[in-house]
């Protein structure tokens, strides 16, 4: 196991970055940046948005061994310490993921909750799925390849109708499924096997929006309710929100919705 390497993409207009607060976004397995275009466009007047990529996607480099989601969180400390410039500060920042991307959020908000301002969990939770589940997917996509999944993901992303209305986005993040590199889908896969973090939700001190798709059958709506009851058990501040109509890329679904209740969560008492 080791940290694995990720890089970012500025989703926000071109200017220097440490003047505006900072907002890093972060992918569900198998996708991309391009998950967040359209949410980063709206909130990208009054944030820096940096969108980083899993991986062996988009344009992070493939993984040559395994690692946990831990591991993950690590590698976006590290990258947020790269990005910005010398002397701005870049000690916090707002954080909000979906699925992988937000299972990472769930760990930095447990071990790095001195760099966080607030955290938006999207269509995730403390625990995905089932290991034989997740395990069986990455020895399958590691003998036969990404593209074995599109047509599984294309049901499990999106929901009722979005294709047929918004067939540009769905394209390109199908296509980002596609290219992405076997081996580094699969370590994610395992990554996501490995992941539990229910037992140390009340840890998590950092103010928390847990947001979650009627539609979404990987993380339903009652996922989103435990785990915002859970953080509240530990003491912490966490809401949760739920969306007619939106499966489980809420960001791309429904991005006039999410930055709207984004950027609400991010400026409730001065975040």
């Amino acid at each position: 196991m080791a940290k694995p390497s990720v890089k970012a993409v500025l989703l926000s207009p071109q200017r220097e970055l440490g003047n505006k607060p900072l907002l890093v976004v972060g992918p569900s397995l198998g996708t991309s940046t391009i998950l967040w275009s359209a949410t980063a466009a709206l909130l990208g007047d009054e944030y820096d948005v940096i969108g980083w990529d899993l991986p062996g996607h988009g344009i992070s480099p493939a993984a040559t061994e395994g690692f946990d989601v831990a591991e993950l969180a690590d590698a976006v400390v590290d990258l947020v310490d790269s990005v910005v410039p010398p002397g701005k500060t870049a000690a916090r920042f707002h954080y909000a993921g979906v699925s992988l991307g937000g299972a990472t959020g769930l760990q930095l908000g447990i071990k790095h909750a001195d760099r966080l301002r607030s955290l938006s969990v999207q269509c995730s939770g403390p625990k995905l799925g089932t290991p034989e589940g997740w395990l069986e997917r990455a020895e399958t996509v590691r003998k036969l390849g990404t593209a074995v999944m599109i047509q599984g993901s294309a049901q499990r992303w999106f929901g009722a109708g979005f294709m047929d209305r918004q067939p540009e986005i769905s394209s390109r993040l199908l296509h980002a499924l596609r290219d992405a590199d076997r081996f580094s889908y699969s370590f994610c896969c395992e990554a996501l096997a490995a992941f539990d973090v229910r037992e140390q939700l009340g840890s998590i001190t950092v103010p928390t929006q847990v947001i979650a798709g009627v539609e979404d059958e990987v993380a339903p709506p009652s996922l989103a309710e435990e785990t915002v009851a859970a953080i509240r058990a530990g003491g912490g501040t966490a809401v949760t929100e739920t969306l007619d109509g939106v499966g489980h890329l809420a960001p791309a679904e429904a991005p006039a919705i999410v930055a709207g209740l984004m950027r609400n969560f991010m400026k409730e008492d001065g975040l």
